[in-house]
């Protein structure tokens, strides 16, 4: 029995001196490190020997640095049109235009007048602290108008508008599309930030490229026109964009009518803006 105890007495004794092994020896825990994550700081306890713990405590940042020049290439816009009718209709030139007019022959559907922007780049320099910013592009503006009465547009001899009642009309609207230059001011309330707050406001100047009616009637299906139907070649807007985060919306009001003469209908346009910043 003495025996028995005596044996393992001694292995205790064995075991408890190969815990206590030399502190200044090297152990594959020695060559391990702790790391510990606190919101945005990393703590690194790196010790080579007992004594000798070295901590290490690293602050990432997640703050966007914008360069002074930055460039977004391809945005796009998807809103819709209206436009502002102060057309005298009992005046000569508008009764010559379309005879027999009023204002109840150029309304709108409602939701259906649609606009589309591709803007092939935007850019934007840096002016004041990148809080103030001078942006400015080039890109295509796509806009047309629907209307909610059978209207249809003649080129010979001179533009002229009819009230066309005498077929059924599926569809019928004006497109008016054009090559657009934005000059703004934006206003960064968070520049430090990829998704930031602010707002932009400025003016556009575009030149008209392509315009046509496009019509669907159940008598003769599907037809087009191309002309300029008296529209202005060029189209000078107040433009704006307003950017909360990730979410952005646009806006743009013409300074004057559309048309050169007879009609006075000042268009505007609104909707939400696809692009990185």
């Amino acid at each position: 029995m003495k025996g028995k105890l005596l044996l393992i007495a001694a292995c205790c004794f064995s075991l408890c001196s190969q815990a206590q092994t030399d502190s200044t020896g090297k152990s594959s825990l020695d060559n391990q490190s702790d790391t510990i994550h606190i919101g945005n700081m990393t703590i690194v306890r790196n010790g080579k020997s007992v004594g000798e713990d070295s901590i290490v405590i690293n602050t990432h940042s997640h703050h966007y640095m914008p360069s002074n020049i930055s460039t977004n290439w391809l945005i796009f816009d998807l809103g819709f049109n209206n436009y502002i009718d102060n057309t005298s209709y009992a005046s000569a030139a508008a009764q010559q235009l379309a005879p027999g007019a009023t204002g109840d022959w150029f309304k709108l559907r409602n939701g259906k007048s649609v606009n589309v922007n591709i803007w092939v780049f935007m850019q934007r320099l840096n002016l004041i602290k990148h809080v103030v910013n001078l942006k400015y592009g080039l890109g295509l503006e796509l806009n047309n108008y629907r209307y909610s009465s059978p209207l249809l547009y003649s080129e010979n001899p001179a533009t002229s508008i009819a009230y066309d009642d005498a077929r059924h009309y599926k569809k019928d609207k004006l497109a008016a599309d054009y090559v657009t230059v934005p000059l703004m001011l934006n206003f960064n309330l968070t520049p430090h930030r990829r998704n930031y707050f602010g707002f932009s406001a400025g003016a556009s100047v575009g030149y008209l490229y392509s315009s046509r009616q496009k019509i669907i009637t159940a008598e003769n299906g599907k037809q087009k026109k191309h002309d300029d139907f008296g529209l202005d070649p060029w189209k000078i807007s107040w433009v704006g964009e307003v950017q909360l985060g990730v979410i952005k919306f646009y806006g743009s009001y013409a300074m004057k009518s559309m048309f050169k003469n007879a009609l006075d209908q000042t268009p505007y346009s609104f909707g939400i803006r696809f692009s990185n910043w």
